[in-house]
């Protein structure tokens, strides 16, 4: 295993990944280019789309807090964010934050080798038919979105700072890191920026299958009941799979 001494933008990436997000800001309004929705057919099957989304930062409303966590090993999982945006016919709208490990064709991700400078870090800002369907439906994952208590004001501030994260890597390219450069230490550092100390030090936030209990105890998701009638309220999978494809697949999938 060879160290890279340097990340770069210019290698040959996996089509899923090979062109980067940014944001154009125009005060509080933001255009976002290349939100992704690929259109899956099988696990490995599937084609590569992109959109450009407006977004008034004032209509965003409030942010969800997704795990997924890793078969055979639950205390590790993926966790991502999803924003709520009222659309301008009033309907809301949801835009994905996926942080990941940046491949190369062919390559595979391995936590060890995460920690030596072996892949790129890369914000996924997607539709949610493309980050929580393909997980679902197509690669076999459990799935929970667990709705935060972030205020809209919060939810704002919290997405502004994601995306200008977002610019900063497509300026300058990060190495990932396993344990100090996620998906779970990017979201505390930003929930910390805009909040300092919101996300208190803990063994769970190191251990992102646990996080979503350490979220409940914190008051940093909705409680419905215990711990595990909330965790059970935020499975989707059965949602998603009856709603796959539709137009109204993030609503869909909210209804409980």
């Amino acid at each position: 295993m060879e160290k890279r001494l340097a990340p770069s933008q210019f290698r040959d990436w996996t089509p899923e990944q090979a062109v980067l997000p940014s944001a154009d800001f125009r005060g509080d309004q933001v255009t976002v280019h290349n939100v992704r929705n690929c259109k899956y057919f099988a696990n490995d099957v599937f084609m590569v789309d992109y959109y450009d989304k407006p977004i008034d930062l004032n209509r965003v409303r409030g942010v969800d807090y997704i795990v997924v966590p890793f078969d055979g090993a639950p205390a590790l999982a993926h966790v991502m964010l999803s924003f709520q945006i009222e659309g301008a016919d009033g309907k809301p709208e949801h835009l994905a934050v996926s942080v990941e490990t940046r491949k190369e064709r062919d390559e595979k991700y391995n936590p060890l080798e995460g920690s030596f400078n072996q892949y790129e870090l890369i914000y996924v800002v997607a539709d949610e038919r493309d980050v929580i369907q393909f997980r679902t439906v197509y690669n076999g994952e459990h799935v929970y979105l667990y709705h935060t208590t972030a205020t809209p004001e919060a939810s704002q501030a919290l997405l502004k700072d994601v995306l200008q994260r977002v610019n900063d890597l497509a300026a300058r390219p990060e190495f990932y890191d396993t344990l100090t450069n996620n998906c779970t230490s990017n979201i505390v550092r930003h929930v910390n920026r805009i909040k300092p100390n919101r996300i208190v030090a803990d063994y769970r936030s190191l251990l992102p299958g646990l996080s979503d209990q350490l979220a409940y105890d914190e008051g940093l998701i909705e409680r419905h009941g215990t711990f595990d009638e909330t965790k059970a309220l935020a499975y989707v999978n059965p949602l998603a799979e009856r709603y796959a494809g539709r137009e109204d697949f993030s609503e869909l999938i909210r209804r409980k």
